[in-house]
Parts: structure tokens; sequence; C-alpha cells
């Protein structure tokens, strides 16, 4: 295979390290495997203009992506469009699609396993015209990290900090808006607090990852008008992975979901993959079935 690498330089873990030698070393590996090797480094800003350049070079090759999840993202939908096969090297704070793909994050020892994987086809999801391969969410994830956004941080384990800064700012006054849901053709009216939308519906573990990244669809959680006293109740059922037994959050399985919003306010937000991006008064989500090529280890090692 021909690989072609893009490096956020700027991502998580790249930013405390020496990252043209982890550059040479990754060329190194995937030369030991067959394989041809080039990588180009470049700032945050840059990242999605260079995996577009990438992607429409001319012959078979895997686009590489190395960062966090927002840079993941962006360059699933890079391939996703472009249709060549994706290689996604974590190097974020969560690394939730790395995760799902059953990819280490130790990123040294996910180059070794990326280099002797194999190709796969595995779904992806739009909220209009925006791809996702972990989740949607409106309401109290959004409201979160707009209040993170405004806390300052340098580092993993600083961002980690501010998140539970924000969390506990949030859980005071927490949103509560009324949403139509059409979910696979039936319709539903509800008053809620939060709805996740996550490509491919969330595992039994303590983080929301799915078991499958090609089950074919969507999974869709709904918590209803939570109190202050609601959302302690359900960070802790997250945390000890028993959230599935939490009364307030409903969990259904569909191909298809459209979001109404009656009474928008101006400036509403949504989460594309832990990214802000404005919220529409209606958003339709569907589940792109076998569309993406990602490039996965050929053990699927647990992580």
């Amino acid at each position: 295979m021909k690989i072609h690498a893009v490096f956020n330089r700027d991502g998580g873990t790249f930013r405390t390290m020496d990252i043209k030698l982890f550059a040479k070393t990754a060329k190194e590996i995937f030369e030991k495997h067959g394989h041809t090797f080039e990588s180009e480094i470049v700032p945050g800003k840059s990242v999605v203009k260079t995996l577009q350049k990438v992607a429409s070079e001319v012959g078979e090759h895997v686009l590489m992506a190395g960062g966090g999840d927002g840079t993941i993202s962006a360059a699933a939908d890079v391939a996703w469009k472009a249709k060549v096969p994706l290689a996604v090297l974590p190097a974020g704070t969560m690394n939730l699609f790395a995760r799902a793909l059953k990819i280490p994050l130790d990123i040294n020892v996910a180059l070794e396993s990326l280099a002797s994987g194999t190709i796969q086809a595995v779904d992806i999801s739009t909220a209009n015209e925006e791809s996702f391969v972990h989740q949607f969410s409106i309401g109290f994830q959004p409201q979160m990290i707009k209040l993170r956004n405004t806390l300052e941080y340098r580092s993993r384990w600083g961002k980690r900090l501010a998140s539970i800064r924000a969390f506990a700012k949030a859980m005071g006054n927490p949103p509560r808006f009324a949403v139509r849901l059409v979910i696979d053709g039936i319709p539903t009216e509800r008053t809620v607090s939060a709805i996740s939308i996550s490509n491919n519906p969330y595992g039994s573990g303590v983080l929301p990852v799915p078991d499958n990244v090609d089950h074919g669809e969507l999974g869709v959680y709904v918590a209803g008008g939570l109190t202050p006293g609601a959302i302690v109740k359900l960070a802790f059922s997250v945390l000890t992975g028993s959230w599935r037994r939490n009364p307030d959050v409903d969990e259904i399985l569909a191909k298809d979901v459209e979001l109404h919003f009656p009474h928008l306010r101006r400036g509403a937000k949504a989460t594309i993959d832990g990214e802000l991006i404005p919220l529409a008064r209606d958003v339709k989500i569907a589940i792109h079935v076998g569309e993406l090529q990602v490039l996965v280890p050929q053990v699927r090692l647990s992580i």
C-alpha cells in the first residue's frame, strides 16, 4: 500500500513529542512491512486543506490522519467523499473512533498494528450535510463544551480538568427544550435536556464507544428534562457503566432520524464529534452503511 499521512502538530500527543522523529519512525515501520510512506506535518489550521490535497492524489493510496477526535472526524469526511481508505492514528485526548476501530492508543504500537492491518468497510453518518463517525449531540453536551471553551488549558490533563469544571457549571442550569422526533417514520414530541445520536449503538463499556462500527444502525439516546440531581445520578451511572438502567435515558436503534425544534433559540449549538456547530431548526440524520473504508489491525486488539 501507499500511505500518505497528515499529522496535526497541534494535536494533544504531538504537542509534547519530537514529531519529525516520529514521522521518520512511522516511515521505517511501514516500509519494513512492504509499504511506501510519506507524511505532512502541519498546524491545526491547515489540517483540512492538507487532507483534501492528499486525498485528491491520483492513484490508489491510504490517507492517514494523526491527531485528536476533531482531526479524525475531518479526515473521515474527506476520505469518505474522496472514496479513499482512511488510517486513524490516535493522538488526542479521547480518541473515540480509534477505540471503536480497536486501534491501540499508544501511537507507536498503533503504527505497527496498522502497518500489518487490512482494509475494512465501516459505517459513517450524516446530520444534514455534516458527516460524523462518533456522535451528533444537542442539549447538555454542547452547553458543557461552550463553557469548557471559555477556560484555558494547555495539555490533555488540563482539557480533562476544564471539562470537569464545565460539567459542574452546566449542571446548575441544565437545558430544557421541546423537540419533535421522527424515528424511522414514527413521530413523537418530547421535552428533553439532551439528545445524542451515535454512528452505531454504544457498547457495554464505560466510554460511549460502539462495540462494532459496521452494525448499520444509529443509536438514539434521549434524556428527559433533567434536574441538577438527575444529572449527577446520570453522570454516576455513566461512570459505572450502568447508564442503560437509568430511567431518565431512552435508547432506540434506528436507520434514520428527523429532528424539529419549534422554539429554537438564536445561536443554539450542536456538537458533531465533539466540535460545536450551529444547530438548524430541522436536522435529518442518516447512516451510510459500509461507505467508509478504514485501515484496521488485522487482529482486532482489545484496549
